[in-house]
């Protein structure tokens, strides 16, 4: 058996472990399959109670940034009722915790990679690489698919977070095993709020809700199964929502937001209403749209994100809203993946502000402003499978490592605006198309419009079968190398991904900032500042570390900036605990912090 240079990394070629044959790995999966848990066993939808996951809390603040510590873990879960599932989970639950921040005010995020070195049933070599998906970070940061972390080792990811208010996720990236890794459960969301955002009367708190929707398949013993169906897609019998198997969720009558993220790694979704309602669609992957878009079906591709507003004010209390899933083409259904969850109408609502849907919503986003006139060139990509391999333009992942990471599709300058058009001209499968950095607009799809809903800033398109779609982008605002592949992670671990480069003298994405090996030490911030104040160095309010309560008279407002009593390094920067002026003193005392470089070298 001829073996690629992926089997190779998979194998250990390049490390130390001995591991099966892909023959082997093969064998493993058919009798994992053949003892899958059949429909009888599996929960009763809406038996299962909803949750959402929890907001992450910072371990340490300084002056404008908050630091995070997420240790990628291995960890017995409960998902199917009475089974403990083994997972990799960010801080070992799945989804991980969810990290909510206010524009303007940075994060470091300490992933600790603590996953097991071989796969419990694949038998890979394990690494990681963590992107923080719709993030304009630094190259360093954005989750470069080569810039593995090994287990043992760890890496400090900064983030800007200057965008737009947005519905972000986190998940795994590491070069040739996303797939497999994010299906073990490494994925969770990412909130950033802005003044705008929040000040308009849409839901917020506690009726601004994340909807995390993957699928699985699970042994009869509970453990998880992977099945790629020969380099085509993973699809699963079980639909999960927040984790939970088709959860049932208790509203009151009146309109609620949900974030909705498709985390599966090869299934799309049509989403419906049982009642056949229209709900309306008030946000894309990059942050409100312009004017709110009403719909009864919604086409949900891979790692899309949408914002939306279901009313529940017109159904009577008792009522049961079940949320379909109508089936897109070219996806593995099964008798139990009709349904995904639903909506249980159990009271009258608790008040109605922020309850309303304006005609306007976000009429200055940059990107939906971008006329197809400002392009400088237009670009055509195709995405094709072809001897075996998933390209694009001809090209994968492997021509762009063995030329040493420098092999690009296109090279726009600094904000340069650009056309691209993607096409698909196979029917057999669809390719949501992510491409790092920016957000587009969506110009049309063979030349008709898009679709209503999809007229807001995204970064992930759903190119269908048959299709040609063009999108239009400035590039920026950093410089440097991305990546541009297809969200069927199986499609992209079969290299179905390329990178561009914008501008010139961009940091390099792994040899800038390298995982150091553990033990990392400790994160340090202001010391001296209460427990809860975080101040804000951007527009957006003060803190944010959950989405503002109803009825908040504060929510969308900015707290005053309290005086810093000790900054941190963060990366290289230096600065200084500073005492406070003493009145009639013409002489200040400096003193260094003790604390170590969060991310420094030991």
């Amino acid at each position: 058996m001829e073996l690629s240079r992926r089997d190779l990394l998979k194998l250990g070629f390049f490390g130390s472990a001995a591991l099966m044959l892909p023959a082997e790995r093969i064998a493993r999966t058919q009798l994992a399959i053949a003892d899958r848990m059949p429909a009888s066993r599996l929960p009763q939808p809406f038996t299962v109670p909803f949750a959402v996951p929890p907001v992450a809390t910072p371990v340490a603040r300084t002056v404008d940034t908050d630091l995070y510590s997420i240790a990628q873990v291995e960890a017995p879960v409960e998902i199917l009722p009475g089974l403990k599932t083994p997972i990799w989970g960010y801080n070992g639950i799945t989804p991980g915790p969810t990290i909510v921040v206010p524009q303007g005010r940075k994060t470091l995020v300490r992933q600790l990679c603590n996953l097991p070195a071989v796969h419990p049933t694949l038998r890979y070599n394990v690494w990681s690489s963590t992107h923080l998906h719709g993030s304009a970070s630094l190259p360093e940061y954005d989750g470069y698919a080569s810039d593995f972390t090994n287990p043992g080792e760890y890496k400090d990811y900064q983030y800007p977070n200057f965008q737009n208010a947005r519905t972000l996720w986190y998940h795994d990236h590491g070069v040739h095993i996303t797939a497999p890794n994010a299906y073990m459960g490494l994925a969770a969301m990412y909130i950033l709020h802005d003044q705008h955002e929040l000040a308009l009367p849409i839901p917020h708190g506690i009726y601004d809700v994340p909807l995390i929707i993957k699928d699985a398949m699970f042994t009869s013993s509970g453990e998880l199964i992977f099945d790629d169906r020969g380099a085509s897609g993973m699809f699963g019998d079980v639909i999960l929502v927040n984790g939970r198997p088709w959860p049932a969720m208790p509203v009151q009558r009146r309109k609620y937001r949900f974030r909705l993220l498709n985390a599966s790694v090869s299934r799309s979704y049509l989403l419906a209403l049982g009642t056949g309602d229209p709900f309306t669609v008030i946000g894309t992957d990059g942050g409100l749209m312009p004017a709110p878009a009403e719909t009864t079906t919604l086409r949900f591709g891979m790692a899309e994100r949408y914002e939306v507003i279901v009313d529940f004010a017109k159904y009577p209390i008792g009522t049961r809203v079940v949320l379909q899933n109508l089936g897109p083409e070219n996806n593995a259904d099964f008798e139990t993946t009709g349904v995904v969850m639903a909506f249980d109408v159990a009271a009258d609502a608790a008040h109605t502000l922020d309850n309303a849907i304006p005609p306007v919503i976000n009429p200055d986003n940059e990107v939906m402003r971008l006329a197809p006139s400002q392009a400088v060139t237009t670009r055509h990509m195709r995405f094709k499978r072809e001897g075996g391999q998933w390209t694009i333009d001809g090209q994968t992942w492997e021509d762009v490592v063995n030329s040493g990471f420098t092999r690009v599709v296109a090279d726009p300058k600094l904000g340069d605006v650009e056309i691209w058009e993607l096409e698909n001209s196979s029917n057999g499968w669809f390719h949501p198309v992510h491409i790092h950095l920016v957000d587009f607009q969506i110009l049309d799809r063979n030349g008709g419009p898009p679709l209503p809903y999809e007229r807001g800033p995204k970064d992930v398109v759903y190119v269908g079968e048959g299709e040609t779609v063009r999108v239009l982008m400035r590039f920026g605002p950093q410089v440097g190398r991305y990546m541009m592949h297809c969200h069927n992670l199986v499609h992209e671990d079969h290299d179905m991904m390329v990178q561009f480069e914008v501008g010139t003298g961009g940091h390099h994405p792994i040899d800038h900032d390298r995982p150091k090996h553990q033990p990392a030490p400790e994160l340090h911030g202001d010391e001296d500042r209460g427990p809860g104040s975080s101040p804000s160095s951007g527009p957006g309010p003060g803190r944010a570390p959950a989405p503002a309560q109803p009825g908040s008279p504060t929510a969308g407002s900015a707290k005053p900036k309290p005086k810093p009593k000790r900054k941190v390094t963060v990366k290289g920067k230096k600065v200084r605990k500073r005492k406070a002026k003493r009145k009639k003193r013409k002489s200040r005392r400096k003193r260094r912090t003790g604390s170590r470089t969060p991310g420094s070298r030991r």
